[in-house]
């Protein structure tokens, strides 16, 4: 499959870049493509939680342990101390305890995801390759232009270089709906949590190789 080259001003440049159809034209219609993409989000999604919730239960909680009532008789239910459930500032039922929210996931797998989600943006028309570019200097106006020339600037937009630019990097993370990645750390939730996808024409060769 081969697509237009645009330069950052938004213009056709003439050129082509074939993109593997491997990566970026594969039949979704083989395979349980939703269930892959699946399990690939829930693990990288997963990964990021601490896991470090808790709630005080009822033996956590500080207070007097002498029970309040008689056992039966009250007209209500036999609650104990003051450190019950049932009453205000008491402990919490089944309440969040640390965990580990990590899965692992067939390196294959993660693969497979990450070109399906590579091909549904393909279908879609979003991913746009740009000339390859550097600034100066950081500064994220240069940024924003690049973004109005693709009308994206009210989008939320996915950067993919072959390599981290550290003014391109500077200027990219202070837009709040701007994302920059190297070709070789993309995943399958990143790709699928933008609108659109900027890619230079070094990345596209790291891509293809996927």
């Amino acid at each position: 499959m081969e697509v237009a080259v645009y330069s950052i001003k938004g213009e056709d440049t003439g050129r082509k870049v074939t993109l593997n159809d491997d990566v970026f034209a594969r039949d979704l219609e083989k395979g349980n493509a939703d269930h892959t993409i699946y399990l690939d989000v829930k693990q990288y999604l997963g990964n990021q939680r601490q896991g470090t919730h808790k709630s005080k239960e009822r033996s956590e909680v500080k207070g007097s342990t002498r029970k309040l009532g008689r056992q039966k008789g009250g007209g209500g239910a036999r609650r104990g101390d003051i450190n019950s459930p049932l009453l205000r500032g008491g402990g919490t039922v089944f309440g969040p305890r640390p965990r580990d929210y990590r899965t692992k996931l067939n390196k294959k797998m993660k693969q497979l995801a990450r070109k399906i989600a590579l091909t549904s943006k393909a279908a879609a028309g979003s991913i746009i390759v740009v000339e390859n570019f550097s600034f100066d200097a950081p500064k994220t106006k240069r940024y924003l232009e690049i973004a109005k020339s693709f009308k994206l600037d009210d989008r939320k937009v996915l950067l993919v270089m072959n390599g981290l630019d550290r003014n391109v990097l500077l200027s990219v993370r202070n837009v709040p709906n701007a994302l920059l990645q190297q070709a070789t750390d993309l995943n399958a939730y990143t790709v699928l949590n933008n609108d659109a996808i900027l890619m230079t024409e070094d990345s596209v060769a790291v891509i293809n190789e996927f």
